[in-house]
């Protein structure tokens, strides 16, 4: 699709998200009503229902055509074939628990991509007041200001951002690999907001990124902002990322990327052991 065309969607886009952000950066000063969904580490609030809402009433009233998987399930139709389809990726609000304990962290991440192929990314957080987007072959930008493209970067200068939760023992796969990782480095960060870390590398304040275990709505407008930097981005064994899955994710700088495969992540079966069972969660899995 031309460039000309995308346009008048990413305008509605940044329109619902900034409406969005400023909903929740009003929010955050009243009482917000808490629940779980799985665990009592795994939260939702009124507001990522609301928000969620917010986006599918207006993508059903502009592009009826459209299919939508958001994180909370609040439009629940199936998508048959997401790699034939328009497909919005929405999450309400990324980093939720951030939301509710620290005010701040979080972001509205929204994503357009077509016949699998992303489209549109957009990220914003509201308490920052920082719009992370791209737009397909034409960069990546912050708050309107064009990003620069990445450069390489040394492993021992690199600033990365991991879990802490992926690097110690576990019984889901080997920490060693990722723990020596985080040795040879400059500095490791976790914020707790995947969206907002995968645009950190975009715009180069991160020099790579991993998770485990993500859902395209964590990732699928992150990814795309960050390719467009100039970042390359694969799952932790190093294949082409499914992006209609859960998933690992790991991302970095050029160079950078394949220095650490090669010394960190190709050595280790155990890495090969996850992704495998991590694809038995199939498409479309909440959580």
């Amino acid at each position: 699709m031309a460039t000309s065309d995308l346009l008048p969607i990413y305008r509605n886009a940044r329109e619902w998200i900034m409406e969005a952000g400023e909903n929740l950066r009003q929010s955050i000063k009243t009482n917000i009503r808490v629940m779980y969904k799985t665990s009592i580490k795994n939260l939702v609030t009124d507001k990522d229902r609301e928000i969620e809402q917010f986006f599918i009433e207006r993508i059903r009233q502009k592009y009826p055509g459209h299919q939508i998987l958001a994180e909370e399930g609040v439009y629940e139709e199936e998508i048959k074939n997401p790699y034939k389809e328009w497909v919005w990726i929405i999450d309400p609000i990324d980093g939720t628990t951030n939301f509710v304990h620290q005010k701040c962290n979080f972001c509205v991440s929204v994503a357009l991509y077509y016949q699998g192929k992303p489209q549109l990314g957009l990220v914003y957080d509201p308490v920052a007041e920082e719009l992370f987007y791209a737009i397909k072959g034409h960069g990546a930008y912050l708050n309107d200001q064009p990003l620069d493209k990445l450069e390489q970067r040394p492993i021992e200068e690199a600033v990365i951002g991991i879990n802490s939760l992926w690097l110690t023992p576990n019984r889901y796969f080997d920490y060693r690999p990722l723990q020596a990782l985080v040795g040879a480095v400059r500095g490791s960060r976790s914020l707790g907001s995947a969206a907002l870390e995968l645009s950190y590398v975009a715009s180069g304040r991160l020099d790579a990124y991993f998770a485990l275990s993500l859902s395209p709505w964590d990732f699928g407008a992150g990814v795309f902002i960050a390719q467009e930097a100039g970042a390359l981005a694969s799952t932790i064994t190093n294949q082409p990322i499914p992006i209609f899955e859960k998933t690992s994710i790991f991302i970095a700088r050029p160079g950078l990327h394949q220095s650490i495969v090669d010394q960190f992540l190709s050595t280790s079966p155990a890495f090969q052991n996850h992704a495998a069972a991590n694809q038995q969660n199939g498409h479309y899995k909440r959580g």
